[in-house]
């Protein structure tokens, strides 16, 4: 090897430790040089892609059990919590399982307290912002070409809450996003969306609305339907975020 491409291969691979080899193998270890981790330190889990589910709190168990359980789950928590990301997930879970037919994800559009102005393009367009997040979620349980699939295939829908009114949504489930943006109108008449075999689980943060003081009403609707023993609702707390620590260290104290 020439001098030149030496030193091509040395910028493109970095310069070779030693100490990055093990002794009882030739495989080379990538070093890791993250600051912070949610894994344990010695946990030595394959770093591969994972269909299991598993809560990382007695929150999160607490919120799956509730969606195995009950047709209508309200998790109502911190940023971070994960409630959005294990609805979906059992979402998926129960469509690749073949108990609904059909996912349908909602969530308002509405600005976090800065307006994006003027948006070109059909209806999709103008709402892809908004639903950014359920996008993500989706595509960290299936491959974009999968979620694309099977939007086509309208296995999976994703709808903003303005086009709810009428439905009726049946063997489906449904994950109502971002609830505390939403009225005491809206989200009564997104609850009675649910039709037969059908699950809907709706998150929300109730200290982090979006809307004019005492215009969301997910607080009001979740005290209400709290009495109702075929309701659980699920209400997650600082201890159970598993974003970066500073996270729960803030939302303490904001």
């Amino acid at each position: 090897m020439s001098k030149r491409s030496a030193m091509k291969h040395q910028h493109r691979e970095g310069i070779l430790d030693t100490r990055e080899f093990t002794q009882e193998s030739r495989r080379r270890q990538l070093p890791n040089h993250s600051a912070w981790s949610p894994y344990p330190s010695n946990d030595q889990r394959d770093q591969s892609y994972l269909k299991t589910l598993k809560p990382k709190s007695d929150g999160q168990a607490e919120l799956m059990a509730a969606i195995d359980h009950y047709n209508l789950v309200m998790a109502l928590g911190p940023a971070g919590t994960g409630k959005t990301y294990l609805a979906i997930a059992k979402a998926v879970e129960a469509l690749e399982a073949g108990k609904i037919g059909r996912i349908v994800l909602s969530r308002p559009a509405v600005e976090a307290g800065e307006s994006i102005g003027y948006l070109p393009g059909d209806m999709e367009d103008k709402l892809a912002p908004y639903l950014r997040p359920l996008y993500d979620a989706l595509s960290d349980r299936l491959s974009m070409k999968q979620v694309k699939a099977l939007m086509a295939e309208g296995l999976i829908e994703i709808a903003p809450i303005g086009y709810m009114r009428g439905r009726t949504l049946n063997n489906a489930f449904v994950v109502v996003d971002e609830a505390q943006n939403c009225t005491y109108v809206q989200l009564k008449m997104l609850l009675t969306r649910l039709g037969w075999h059908s699950t809907m689980v709706v998150t929300g943060d109730p200290q982090q609305s979006d809307l004019l003081p005492g215009v969301s009403g997910l607080a009001d609707i979740s005290e209400r339907l709290e009495a109702l023993d075929n309701v659980s609702v699920v209400r997650l707390a600082d201890r159970d975020i598993v974003r970066h620590p500073l996270v729960a260290e803030m939302i303490g104290v904001l």
